[in-house]
């Protein structure tokens, strides 16, 4: 919006001091971080504050942990600190005109708004399952398809391919297309030949249905990432400061793949193919890491309030989508393993307990407890249904929380290794 008020005064010859700056993206990155991470610790005092006089506080299920007790009544869906902490700096800093800005705030309304929902029926209704899982289900595909059916028809979306040329003596030099190119390519981390075309990956030598099928796969990837990373996000929220914390780590790395990508020398640097526009999204990305660094003021343990659904949803799809719109999704296995992870032990908590039920008639667990920090909360000793059976110590969740934070910035740099690693 000020971009925006600059360029038109600019236009009209009126000059202000210091107007320049805001061309600059680095600079309105700074700005961006600094108003996020003032939002969501100054106003987030506000709303916690509100949350607490209207009793909106957090419904604890009886699971046996230490101390879960203690958190009954503490206030919930701070989800919306996070949200009012990108969204404002990212209208005020940001360029409104970008396609891919556009589709991040598309992110982060709808998936907020999906999350409250979620929050309002377990706080108001008293339903301690919250929405029902199929109407998650559905926003999630429907944030997919138009986020994979706008990248595909909007011509604001476009890349360089980068390809490397061999010259005499054995001089190796990255070259980039001269124009730019409507294209459902990715990238593949650890291959020299780094761009995966959608539309490549059947053998089909139809150009027609070549295309059809290309894109029928990039949009059925967009869905399960943002499926996969809202989930993820959401499971993870379950001890102090581990989502919000793990966020943070995600959105720095986002936030340098957005930058390389955006600049031409960098990324022909680098050897990664070049995406015109995506520099704004650096802007968005430091509003997510101000927003979620902010938010552990009081999130951190103990915590004085919960993001709830209303923030995890909205947080794991803005990271899903943000990958998409880089083209880096292949790399998240790698950069959110701890959120996959957490998925991922729920996932097969659920089918064998269900699978092991139907052959025998008792359910036998995998893990002691899922998602996956739940294992490690537990007393010492295996749980007597579970196919883990040797002892590991209960961790305080407070070197929990730590613990998976070291690892998540362990993954956090090697995803940026990846860039050299070919």
């Amino acid at each position: 919006m000020i971009y925006h008020l600059f360029e038109y005064l600019t236009r009209q010859g009126i000059a202000l001091p210091f107007s320049r700056l805001f061309t600059y993206v680095s600079f309105r990155v700074g700005l961006a971080l600094i108003v996020a991470l003032l939002i969501s610790t100054i106003w987030g005092s506000k709303v916690i504050d509100f949350l607490r006089r209207k009793q909106i506080g957090e419904l604890v299920r009886d699971l046996g942990l230490e101390g879960e007790q203690t958190k009954k009544g503490t206030p919930t869906m701070g989800g919306v600190i996070i949200i009012m902490a990108i969204l404002v700096p990212t209208l005020l800093f940001a360029r409104l005109d970008n396609i891919y800005v556009i589709l991040m705030i598309i992110t982060t309304l709808l998936m907020g708004l999906l999350g409250f929902a979620d929050d309002y029926i377990k706080v108001f209704k008293k339903d301690k399952n919250g929405l029902k899982e199929h109407y998650k289900i559905i926003g999630q595909v429907f944030l997919g398809l138009i986020v994979g059916v706008t990248l595909y028809l909007s011509p604001s979306v476009v890349i360089k391919r980068n390809s490397e040329i061999v010259r005499e003596g054995g001089v190796r030099e990255i070259r980039f297309e001269t124009t730019d190119t409507k294209s459902l390519e990715t990238s593949i981390p650890f291959l020299k030949a780094n761009n995966l075309d959608y539309s490549e990956i059947l053998p089909f030598s139809d150009p027609g249905v070549k295309k059809i099928v290309g894109v029928t796969i990039f949009i059925m990837m967009t869905v399960v990432v943002v499926m996969l990373l809202s989930n993820g996000v959401n499971l993870t929220d379950g001890v102090d400061g581990l989502a919000s914390g793990s966020s943070a780590i995600v959105g720095v790395v986002l936030g340098v793949f957005a930058y390389v990508s955006s600049h031409h020398d960098m990324a022909g640097y680098l050897n990664t193919m070049f995406i015109p526009g995506a520099e704004e999204l650096v802007i968005f990305a430091a509003t997510l890491v101000g927003a979620t660094a902010g938010f552990l003021w009081y999130n951190s343990y103990p915590a004085q309030v919960f993001m709830g659904d209303t923030g995890s949803l909205a947080l794991g799809g803005i990271i899903g989508v943000f990958a998409i719109l880089i083209r880096k999704e292949l790399l998240l296995p790698i950069l959110c393993g701890i959120f996959i992870a957490e998925f991922t032990s729920s996932f097969i908590q659920r089918f064998y307990f269900k699978y092991t039920r139907m052959r025998t008639g008792k359910g036998v667990r995998v893990f002691k407890m899922a998602p996956l920090h739940h294992h490690f909360q537990l007393p010492g000793g295996a749980a007597t249904d579970s196919i883990l059976k040797r002892p590991i110590a209960k961790i305080p969740e407070a070197k929990l929380t730590m613990r998976f934070w070291l690892i998540g910035i362990l993954l956090a740099v090697v995803t940026i290794v990846t860039l050299k690693i070919r």
